[in-house]
């Protein structure tokens, strides 16, 4: 197949496109920053409208839409949140225009979401038919993917991966918590109840990959591991698989006063399963937290330290 892949240079972006690679698939990587070193990097300068676009997109078999401004990269300033929402709506803009010019659009758009589309829901179970919650990362969510559902037509199936919190150890968040856990200083957040949707970096991968290629994957899909757990429960989780103390707690108050808004991503949680996913079909391969960070640290080079 040949994939085109918008913001194939982010960290997931550079993860499905090893695998696309590695299975023999012709991958054409859309990115503010072409690489010199890759043939098969486009520039691009999404702004919502198609430009020459329609070009690299025409006859492709499928689209994969990644493009945005990281959530967690920096404070949410007021400027901020509008380049948030801006990368998010104009590539997805760019993308769905460009392929209406097609002559032979591609069969399949497979574009980003995220789980914060249902706003916190403390312990209460949420699927793909709960509706979207009313703060800003909700919003943000429902309108980057109205722009992605504009491309449905006879020729194109769109699929949404509403993803939680992406495990490798090598891109993500986890990196950033592994130097305080490695020196006993882990630390639940804030009341330690808010539960965190994570999947492992091979399966959400797999996902997608199974998203381009069935036919029966239209609609929102949550990209989350089918036993989601507290904060709590994954940072003493995270301790015992580095067999490192993690006892340390950060309040709420500090949390806002350090990240202002942006703190709502630590504080705030949705008990999100992968509903649609199992009842389709797909298999995780990691479905429990442990195993999967077992699977992280040893087989990327992250070890625990000894005993």
């Amino acid at each position: 197949m040949t994939i085109v892949l918008a913001g194939g240079s982010g960290f997931l972006g550079r993860k499905l496109a090893a695998r696309l690679e590695h299975d023999r698939h012709q991958v054409v990587v859309l990115t503010r920053r072409p690489r010199k070193d890759r043939h098969s990097d486009v520039a691009w300068h999404p702004d919502g409208s198609a430009g020459s676009l329609a070009g690299h997109l025409d006859g492709v078999d499928a689209v994969v839409n990644l493009a945005g401004e990281g959530i967690a990269d920096r404070r949410w300033s007021r400027d901020r949140k509008t380049a948030l929402r801006d990368s998010r709506l104009l590539a997805t803009r760019a993308l769905v225009r460009a392929m209406a010019t097609c002559q032979t659009p591609p069969r399949v758009l497979v574009s980003a979401s995220g789980v914060g589309y249902y706003g916190p829901h403390g312990d209460e179970a949420v699927t793909e038919r709960t509706p979207a919650g009313p703060d800003f990362l909700a919003r943000l969510c429902v309108e980057w993917e109205q722009e992605a559902r504009a491309a449905e037509g006879r020729a194109t199936r769109v699929a949404m991966v509403r993803t939680g919190l992406v495990l490798d150890a090598k891109g993500g968040a986890l990196p950033r918590m592994l130097p305080a856990f490695r020196l006993g200083l882990g630390a639940t957040i804030g009341s330690g109840r808010q539960f965190m949707p994570w999947i492992h970096v091979a399966d959400w991968v797999s996902m997608v990959l199974w998203l381009i290629e069935s036919e029966r994957g239209t609609g929102a899909f949550n990209a989350t591991a089918p036993e989601p757990v507290t904060n709590r429960d994954f940072t003493s989780t995270l301790g015992r698989v580095l067999r490192r103390p993690a006892v340390l707690h950060a309040p709420e108050f500090a949390l806002k006063l350090g990240l202002g808004d942006m703190s709502y991503l630590l504080i705030a949680g949705q008990r999100a399963l992968p509903a649609r996913a199992e009842e389709l079909g797909f298999r995780f391969s990691f479905r429990a937290l442990e195993p999967a960070l077992q699977d992280i640290l040893s087989v990327q080079g992250v070890s625990a330290p000894p005993r």
